[in-house]
């Protein structure tokens, strides 16, 4: 089993945005997606699941793409 782990990284624009764009041509040939993070190369296997999450604080928005799996 893997170590638990919960890291929050942030990227510039650019750099974000090229990282949706190969999300989303992963999600569209229906082959897995792979994505490195925090040093830990992550694999995101075509049976994921896919929401999209909005939250408000006080004067706080955020929205969060989530993808979701369970691993074999």
């Amino acid at each position: 089993m893997k170590a638990e782990r919960d890291i929050e990284k942030s990227y510039p624009k650019k750099d974000f945005v090229a990282k949706l764009r190969r999300l989303a041509d992963s999600i569209e040939n229906g082959s897995r997606f792979a994505i490195q993070i925090a040093g830990e190369r992550i694999y995101v296997p075509v049976r994921a699941t896919f929401n999209i999450e909005h939250e408000r604080e006080g004067a706080e928005e955020e929205i969060e793409f989530q993808i979701k799996w369970e691993n074999e």
